[in-house]
């Protein structure tokens, strides 16, 4: 599923909001979800899951291709946990 596709399906399920007003709440979901974990905060969406930021040390990697050594430098990468209820339900219990 897409951005479009959910506020679509949302705007459908209900039907007393516009849509433009449905994509302006999911874009502000989104929006915030990132500025939160740009802080370094955690957000826990209950029975979801979990999204948070890990660091990751500077390294020496491999190309590939030529086998040279080369620097890779310290980032911070996004990472996901999911929640014991979408897991249950993914696996149908």
């Amino acid at each position: 599923m897409i951005r479009s596709e959910l506020i679509q399906k949302i705007a459908d399920d209900n039907p007393h909001l516009y849509q433009r007003d449905v994509e302006r709440i999911v874009n502000t979901v989104f929006e915030e979800i990132i500025d939160a974990m740009a802080r370094g905060d955690r957000v826990e969406l209950r029975g979801f899951g979990a999204f948070s930021v890990k660091k990751r040390e500077a390294r020496v990697g491999r190309n590939p291709r030529t086998g040279e050594s080369v620097e890779v430098e310290e980032k911070h990468v996004p990472f996901f946990k999911t929640g014991k209820l979408l897991r249950d339900r993914l696996n149908g219990k």
